[in-house]
C-alpha cells in the first residue's frame, strides 16, 4: 500500500457516507416515538416472522462469505460466482428492508438492556456498512483492494451480530 492511499477521497468518502447513514439511522430511531405494536398476539406473530427473514439474510450472507472468498482467489471458483455474489447479496438487502424499517419504525433505538442496545447499533452499523460497500464497489483503483474485503467483514459481523441479537435469542427464549 501506498503512502498516500488512505488520504485518498476514494477510500475516505464512503467511510464518511457510511458513518453518516449509521448515525443518522441511530439519531432517527432515537427521538423518534416508536409506534409499538397493537397486540400480544400479533406482536409474536410479527416477531416470528421477521426472526425467519433475518435467518434468510443470515444465510445469504454466509453465501456472501464463500462467494466472496472465491472471488479473491482463497477458495475454488466458478464462471458463474460473480453473479452469486451480486444476486445473493441483493436478495439479502430485499429480505432485511422490511425487517428494518418495522424496527426502526415500530421500536426505535433501544437501549432497555444490553442486548437491545447492542441490536439497536449493530442495526445502524449494518446499513452504514453496506452503504461504504456499495459505494467503494462503485470507486475504481487499487486502493480499495483492503478496503472492500473490510467493509464486507464489517457488514457480516453486523449481520451475524443482529442475528445473535434477535433471532437466537427469539428461538431460545420464545420459541418458534
Amino acid at each position: 500500500m501506498e503512502a498516500g492511499t488512505l488520504r485518498q477521497p476514494r477510500v475516505w468518502l464512503p467511510a464518511v457516507a457510511g458513518v453518516g447513514v449509521a448515525v443518522a439511522l441511530g439519531v432517527y430511531g432515537r427521538l423518534h416515538d416508536p409506534a409499538g405494536t397493537s397486540g400480544i398476539g400479533d406482536a409474536l406473530r410479527l416477531q416470528s416472522g421477521k426472526v425467519w427473514l433475518a435467518t434468510a439474510v443470515l444465510l445469504f450472507a454466509v453465501v456472501q462469505l464463500v462467494s466472496a472468498l472465491a472471488l479473491y482467489g482463497r477458495l475454488p471458483s466458478a464462471p458463474w460466482i460473480p453473479a452469486l455474489h451480486r444476486w445473493s447479496g441483493r436478495i439479502a438487502l430485499l429480505l432485511s428492508l422490511p425487517i428494518a424499517v418495522h424496527c426502526l419504525y415500530a421500536l426505535g433505538f433501544s437501549t432497555g438492556s444490553l442486548r437491545t442496545l447492542a441490536h439497536s447499533v449493530l442495526g445502524c452499523l449494518c446499513y452504514g456498512a453496506f452503504v461504504a460497500k456499495m459505494l467503494l464497489i462503485s470507486r475504481p483503483g487499487d486502493s480499495r483492494a483492503w478496503v472492500l474485503p473490510l467493509a464486507g467483514g464489517l457488514l457480516l459481523t453486523a449481520i451475524a451480530g443482529l442475528w445473535l441479537t434477535s433471532s437466537l435469542w427469539f428461538f431460545t427464549t420464545v420459541g418458534t
